[in-house]
């Protein structure tokens, strides 16, 4: 450490010039990413949901029937991913699948009255998440609108490959 107190580039990499784990942004993304989950899963398992289910049932209170396709691309998810997701979110009688009347290739995802009913329960999520960040929660959307552009950009550089 240099007499100011402050760490040098060469102090934060290891002795082979490798940047140390605590030094990449993908680290703390999947830290934080971890430390999410760990604080959403008792708070989802009292409404009888998985985070990805959370994800889903978020997009129907937003907005209810989006096609399975057009649902899948809002969360990033593919049909191998989101199917059995469905399934069970199917089973536990928060949604029913349906095909389009127009095209019957589609099928629409509906929510249920349980579904539905669930919304009130789902709104007090955020409050826990809130709670949770303590004095961070009024910086979550400049945060958010960061990541954002991350992921945006991040998506445009695998495009290129």
């Amino acid at each position: 450490m240099t007499m100011s107190g402050q760490e040098t580039d060469r102090e934060r990499e290891s002795g082979d010039g490798m940047p140390r784990l605590e030094q990449q942004l993908c680290f703390a993304v999947y830290q934080a990413s971890h430390a999410f989950n760990r604080v959403y899963r008792p708070v989802l398992a009292a409404l009888g949901l998985t985070y990805p289910q959370y994800l889903v049932m978020l997009v129907l209170w937003e907005d209810d029937g989006p096609t399975v396709k057009s649902l899948g691309e809002k969360l990033m998810l593919d049909s191998g991913t989101l199917t059995p997701l469905l399934k069970r979110l199917e089973s536990a009688g928060f949604i029913r699948r349906e095909r389009d009347a127009a095209d019957e290739r589609q099928v629409r995802i509906r929510l249920t009255e349980k579904g539905e009913a669930l919304r009130a329960q789902g709104r007090l999520v955020q409050d826990a998440i809130g709670c949770a960040l303590g004095a961070t929660a009024p910086g979550a959307s400049e945060l958010r609108e960061r990541l954002g552009r991350v992921r945006d950009a991040l998506l445009a550089a695998a495009r290129e490959d």
